[in-house]
């Protein structure tokens, strides 16, 4: 058992290596995956953490606090760290497990200073890791918390299917999870009293020369006051499939053609709102042969803006335009909302409550929003929760280049373990 982050995080460095697209490919169930939860659950036990895995599918381990005449205090309204293992194709080393490894790290430092003292613990601790937060199997992200918090209803996860036409419902069944469990889960909604989740920061923020000191050093860790609203379509065209070498020209109704025009109108009109993003990040045309001109093009756009109103117009606007060229072209266009989360808030009161504990570390450590969704904003609608960002030099994240250097890591782990301390 290793108490150091950075050791932690090396000790998984070889699980889910992607030599295709560079970097790491861990969705969920997947061998990777499971290799992962295999290695936390191990790290908890060897911490004498109580680990159980709920019903849907999320792992637990717990820092009970015993009572004086024996036994343990009752888990209701615990204080809860944690992240995901799960990775998007070809990402980065640290979206995800830098969290899990902090939240580890960081009980070894609250249960130092128990021994001593420093600490005397009023409720009890748990780490959590939640499945399929990328949503890079099933589609949609945050899937786990989403069915903890029932924000998605259980009929609809467990017929989500990923690119092998394998059903989420079939993927846990084989994962030992009974799919007739699966849904919103109050009793232990209830166990959560706040939630606090470290993560590396996937944008440029803590790069920004407003947060820089005169040195030219960078605060390493920030806290996080809200999450962008965000989305995901799917977009098809349909058109009429043929030979690439007979069809002429002026006789095609070509869905990748349209296609490639929508991928540069959502750009165009993503451009035109100060603030908003849009992105189309997967494209997959039916049947997908060289020689053939394809019978339909699958598209999946991700829409964000602070603003759900920006957020909505830019949609419609999208689908609206989308219809056109897919007209234009001889084509038809339907689209699918396969998830939507509104912007999201983290609990005001503690917020603070991180402010002020980071801020004894890292007197400068800045306030930032986020354009990346997290379990903690969906469990925002449910019980109060924040989040903590450790720096990324490079700014990149969903990518290899993603990176957090060691003493980063390690300034985040003491600002968890400080933040932990003062809601325990």
């Amino acid at each position: 058992m290793s108490t150091d982050v950075n050791a932690l995080m090396s000790a998984i460095a070889d699980i889910g290596t992607d030599p295709k697209r560079g970097g790491y490919s861990r969705p969920v169930y997947s061998d990777a995956e499971l290799t992962l939860r295999e290695w936390f659950v191990a790290e908890a036990q060897a911490r004498r953490l109580d680990v159980r895995t709920d019903r849907n599918g999320i792992i637990w381990a717990w820092w009970d606090l015993p009572l004086a005449g024996g036994g343990v205090a009752p888990r209701q309204g615990a204080l809860v760290t944690g992240s995901h293992l799960d990775s998007v194709p070809g990402g980065g080393a640290f979206d995800g497990p830098l969290g899990v490894a902090s939240a580890l790290a960081a009980v070894d430092l609250l249960k130092q200073r128990e021994t001593t003292g420093a600490l005397k613990r009023r409720r009890p601790l748990a780490i959590s890791v939640f499945p399929e937060e990328e949503g890079s199997r099933f589609g949609v992200a945050c899937l786990g918390s989403r069915l903890l918090t029932g924000a998605i209803a259980p009929e609809r996860a467990l017929n989500l299917t990923d690119a092998e036409g394998i059903t989420f419902g079939e993927a846990i069944r084989k994962n030992g999870l009974d799919p007739a469990l699966v849904g919103h889960d109050p009793d232990t909604m209830r166990l959560i009293g706040d939630f606090v989740e470290l993560h590396v920061e996937q944008g440029r923020g803590l790069n920004t020369p407003g947060f820089t000191a005169p040195d030219g050093a960078q605060p390493p860790v920030a806290v996080g006051s809200s999450i962008l609203g965000h989305g995901r379509w799917r977009l098809s065209v349909h058109g009429q499939g043929n030979h690439a070498g007979t069809t002429l020209m002026t006789d095609r109704a070509d869905p990748m053609v349209a296609a490639a025009q929508i991928v540069l109108a959502v750009k165009q009109a993503a451009a035109a709102r100060e603030g908003a993003r849009g992105t189309v990040g997967r494209v997959e045309p039916v049947p997908g042969g060289t020689n053939v001109i394809a019978s339909r093009v699958d598209l999946w756009l991700d829409v964000r803006h602070p603003d759900d109103a920006v957020t909505a117009a830019l949609v419609e606007e999208i689908h609206r335009r989308a219809r056109e060229l897919a007209a234009a072209e001889g084509c038809t266009m339907t689209m699918t909302e396969e998830s939507y989360s509104r912007t999201v808030h983290f609990t005001p009161d503690l917020t603070r409550a991180l402010q002020d504990a980071v801020r004894r570390g890292t007197p400068r450590a800045p306030v930032l929003d986020t354009g990346a969704g997290h379990d903690a904003g969906v469990l925002a609608s449910a019980v109060p929760s924040g989040m903590l960002f450790v720096r990324n030099p490079s700014g990149i994240s969903h990518s290899p280049e993603e990176h957090v250097e060691p003493s980063d890591a390690d300034a985040g782990v003491l600002a968890l373990a400080d933040a932990l301390e003062a809601l325990l």
